[in-house]
C-alpha cells in the first residue's frame, strides 16, 4: 500500500509545504463561505422556501440528515442576494439565548471601576449574532444552526424575538438615557429606553437534524422544508462544481462506489466530497475500496 504521501510520521518523500491546497469547502474566511456557497445546489423546493420565507418575513425550519446542505442553504442564498456574510448562531446544549442576543460584560466593568477608570456601561454590551440580525437597518440572514441540540425551552423563548421584533437589554433599562453599543460585526447601534428595535426583518434559517419534536406553537410560526439526500444526477452536479476540469468518467464511477455504499450505510455528501478529494491528491489510494483503511476513517456512517 503507497504511504509515500504521507508527511505524519516524518517521510523523507513529503513534507508539510508539499501538501495540496485544503479541499475548497475547508478554505478559511470569507474564500471558503463563497465557495461554500457558490457550489450548492439549491432544490426546486428550497427555491420555493426561501421566497416564500422572504415575502411572509417568517422564520424557515430546514430539516434533514446530517450533511445534506440544510447550513450550506443559508450561505447560498446571502450570496446569491448580495445580503452581506451570513450572521451565524452554532447552538449547543448549553447554549443560552440572552448570549445570542447581547452580551454584557459585568466582569470588565468592575475591573475598570476598581482601577478607576468606569466608562460608559455601554462600552461594555455587543450584541450577537441574533441581536445584530435584528437590529440590522437592511435585510441579513441569520442561520441559527442545529436548534435541536438546544435546550428544550429555546423555541418557546425565541418566539417572543420572531414576533415581536425587538428585544430588551435590562442593564440598559435601568439607566435614564439611550445608549450606543456595537453590533457582532462592530457597528454601533442605538438603545433606547433598554430596547433595541428590529430595523429589518431578517431571513432566518434555522436547521434541525431531526433529534427530536418541537412545540406547536413554534413550528405554527415557521415555514418548513425538509431537504432530503441529493439523487445521482444532483451529486454529479455538486461534485462537478467543486472539483471542476476532473474528468467525468472517473467522477461517475465515484459516485457509483459511493450510492452502492449507501445502500448498507447512511452517509453524507461532504463523506463524498472528503473522498473524492483523497482519491484524486493520494496515489495509488481509494477510500471506496474494501482493503483501504481510509474508507473505515472517511466514510464512517452516521448512524
Amino acid at each position: 500500500m503507497n504511504n509515500d504521501w504521507q508527511v505524519y510520521p516524518r517521510n523523507h518523500k513529503r513534507t508539510l509545504k508539499q501538501l495540496p491546497p485544503p479541499p475548497p469547502w475547508r478554505r478559511l474566511g470569507a474564500e471558503g463561505a463563497e465557495q461554500r456557497a457558490q457550489s450548492y445546489l439549491p432544490s426546486e423546493k428550497a427555491i420555493e422556501a426561501i421566497n416564500a420565507a422572504l415575502y411572509l418575513r417568517r422564520p424557515l425550519l430546514v430539516r434533514g440528515n446530517p450533511g445534506v446542505g440544510k447550513s450550506s442553504l443559508a450561505f447560498s442564498v446571502a450570496h446569491q442576494l448580495e445580503l452581506g456574510p451570513v450572521l451565524h448562531w452554532p447552538v449547543s446544549s448549553s447554549s443560552l439565548l440572552r448570549d445570542a442576543l447581547y452580551r454584557y460584560d459585568a466582569i470588565g466593568r468592575l475591573q475598570a471601576v476598581q482601577v478607576g477608570k468606569p466608562g460608559d456601561i455601554d462600552g461594555f454590551v455587543e450584541l450577537g449574532p441574533v441581536g445584530t440580525a435584528y437590529a440590522s437597518s437592511r435585510l441579513r440572514v441569520l442561520l441559527i444552526d442545529e436548534i435541536d441540540k438546544g435546550d428544550i425551552d429555546l423555541p418557546n423563548d425565541l418566539l417572543n424575538v420572531l414576533e415581536d421584533r425587538w428585544f430588551e437589554i435590562p442593564e440598559l433599562r435601568r439607566e435614564t438615557r439611550d445608549f450606543d453599543v456595537i453590533d457582532s460585526e462592530r457597528n454601533p447601534v442605538r438603545v433606547k429606553e433598554g430596547r433595541v428595535n428590529c430595523g429589518e426583518q431578517p431571513l432566518v434559517i434555522m436547521t434541525d437534524n431531526m433529534l427530536r419534536d418541537f412545540p406547536p406553537a413554534f413550528k405554527r410560526r415557521c415555514l418548513h422544508l425538509e431537504i432530503k439526500p441529493p439523487d445521482e444526477p444532483e451529486l454529479m452536479t455538486i461534485v462537478q462544481r467543486h472539483f471542476p476540469g476532473v474528468e467525468l468518467p472517473q467522477l461517475e464511477t465515484l459516485i457509483q462506489d459511493f450510492l452502492s455504499m449507501s445502500k448498507t450505510k447512511r452517509l453524507s455528501t461532504d463523506q463524498l466530497l472528503n473522498a473524492v478529494y483523497l482519491t484524486l491528491h493520494v496515489p495509488q489510494r481509494n477510500p471506496f475500496e474494501i482493503k483501504d483503511p481510509l474508507g473505515d476513517i472517511v466514510l464512517s456512517p452516521n448512524d
